[in-house]
């Protein structure tokens, strides 16, 4: 094999997977729009394509079935743009952990919840709508529980090591405690019902956060 034929072909394999990974964000960012606007049960394939503006074959090359674009969908939102790297690995979840005041540690979580939700809550609530007649899809919903508990308790572990926490409360009542107010269905019911505000909401989760899990006392930074 020639020279230039090895450097065409070392140039051409980056290009073409960048072009890929580009034509993989637009289908699942089309595909996101079209399952928050009319539910994932009413979103074929092809209205995918079409959304996306390639043709429906590109789709399925993407994509083995409907099911990984929603899955796709769901991660590139939750990491909040194209960053491949994992939630535990963002930097926005980084500075949170390695914050050493407790409060102010519950108080980034919530920053990151209402941003977070902002991004996919209502993609959340098609996954959980969708869950109960596709095993697929019930697997998905049942995976985003238990990584986001995980998440969590990972905020909660270290207060609890360095005896941080309200009295009487352990590790697994305090994830409990911070999963449920950090939930994509307590936003629905305040923001997406009731009509707060994001802002409103992350002020309450924050400050709902700290009077819950941390001992009594003037504990909400200035």
């Amino acid at each position: 094999m020639s020279d230039d034929v090895k450097r065409r072909r070392s140039y051409d394999s980056p290009r073409r997977r960048a072009q890929a990974d580009a034509t993989r964000r637009d289908i699942a960012a089309a595909a996101k729009r079209l399952f928050e606007r009319q539910g994932y049960a009413a979103t074929t394939m092809a209205a995918i394509a079409a959304e996306a503006g390639v043709a429906l074959k590109t789709v399925y090359l993407a994509f083995d079935a409907k099911a990984g674009v929603l899955r796709a969908a769901w991660n590139t939102g939750l990491r909040g743009g194209e960053d491949e790297l994992p939630v535990q690995e963002q930097e926005w979840y980084r500075e949170m952990l390695e914050e050493r005041d407790p409060a102010r540690r519950l108080l980034l979580n919530a920053r990151n919840s209402a941003g977070g939700k902002a991004r996919i809550a209502a993609l959340a609530g098609v996954i959980r709508e969708a869950a109960p007649a596709d095993a697929e899809i019930g697997e998905l919903w049942a995976r985003i529980q238990t990584e986001y508990r995980a998440n969590q308790r990972a905020v909660v572990e270290p207060l609890a090591e360095d005896g941080l926490l309200a009295p009487g409360l352990d590790v697994e009542r305090a994830a409990d405690i911070l999963w449920t107010i950090n939930h994509p269905n307590t936003w629905q019911l305040l923001v997406g019902e009731r009509g707060w505000s994001p802002q409103e909401y992350e002020r309450w989760a924050g400050h709902a956060a700290v009077v819950q899990l941390l001992p009594p006392g003037p504990r909400i930074p200035a």
